[in-house]
């Protein structure tokens, strides 16, 4: 529940966002008689990461076998892939709020309700489709609850863009968004190692060393897995949240390893190119 609840609540917090700076910039330049395109492209690109949705849950159940576990592995990987680039991107926008302004200004010098519409729906659906990958994996690793994380996630993201625009909350969203980041951040890595189980399971890549360590005894007949097992207490949390594994694979350690050494070194050279060009930014 709580990576479906992350995942919705920082993609919708994020339209959110847009749509507040877009509806708050035609407040300040007299041009409210264009809300109403942004509601209709707001609802359109809506409609169509539902569509989208429903398209992937269609062909994702129509997998079985090796084909579901190529599938899964797949889609842990890619998943895992866009959400590191997501957060990359944000980590270099410390000026969206103006940039988003001057394309809607832009906008409104040409065929304004056309062009209008067509940034509203394509951050809404770009959005929606990342939401809709990103549970996708998240209910592979993870499968309790995520209904019900994505729709808790959806209606905070609400009500804080809402309590953000309208000025009752005042919040960091620089040092909110670097704290989802680092949890983000995690969660794909254990993306990848679960997503490299899987194709290990399908036979596409060599197991190498089955297991590193193995701290999955069996569960006692008719009692519950010990707290650290993958199905345990603690280990189960562990697992929807970060991909932890208590009988990792020798591959999985070292792609799980790897991957946190990639983003650590791009997430920091990330910053420091962000911070040099700051100052250039303000003159």
């Amino acid at each position: 529940m709580v990576p479906s609840f992350l995942i919705t609540f920082r993609e919708a917090l994020e339209a959110a966002l847009v749509v507040g700076i877009v509806l708050g910039y035609l407040a300040r330049t007299g041009e409210r008689h264009h809300n109403r395109v942004v509601y209709v492209g707001v609802a359109a690109g809506a409609a169509a990461s539902a569509l989208g949705a429903l398209l992937f849950a269609t062909l994702a159940g129509g997998f079985e076998g090796r084909a579901e576990e190529l599938f899964e592995g797949i889609t842990m990987l890619v998943g895992a892939g866009l959400l590191t680039t997501m957060i990359l991107w944000m980590m270099r926008q410390r000026h969206i709020a103006a940039e988003l302004e001057a394309k809607v200004a832009t906008t409104l010098r040409g065929p304004s309700r056309a062009g209008l519409f067509a940034l509203v729906f394509v951050a809404i659906l770009r959005e929606g489709i990342e939401t809709v990958l990103f549970l996708s994996a998240a209910s592979i690793a993870s499968p309790d609850n995520n209904l019900v994380g994505a729709a808790a996630g959806l209606i905070a993201a609400l009500a804080l863009g809402y309590a953000v625009f309208v000025g009752s909350l005042k919040i960091s969203l620089r040092s909110f968004f670097a704290v989802t980041n680092a949890l983000l951040i995690l969660f794909a890595a254990g993306l990848v190692g679960m997503g490299v189980h899987e194709l290990q399971e399908a036979g596409v890549l060599p197991v190498i060393v089955e297991h590193v360590w193995d701290i999955n005894p069996p569960a006692p007949a008719g009692g519950p897995y010990p707290a650290l097992h993958d199905k345990g207490a603690i280990g189960g949390i562990l697992r929807g949240l970060f991909g932890y594994s208590g009988a990792p694979s020798l591959l999985q350690v070292v792609a799980y390893g790897a991957y946190l050494g990639m983003v650590a070194v791009l997430w920091h050279r990330s910053d420091r190119q962000s911070s040099a060009g700051a100052p250039a930014a303000q003159t």
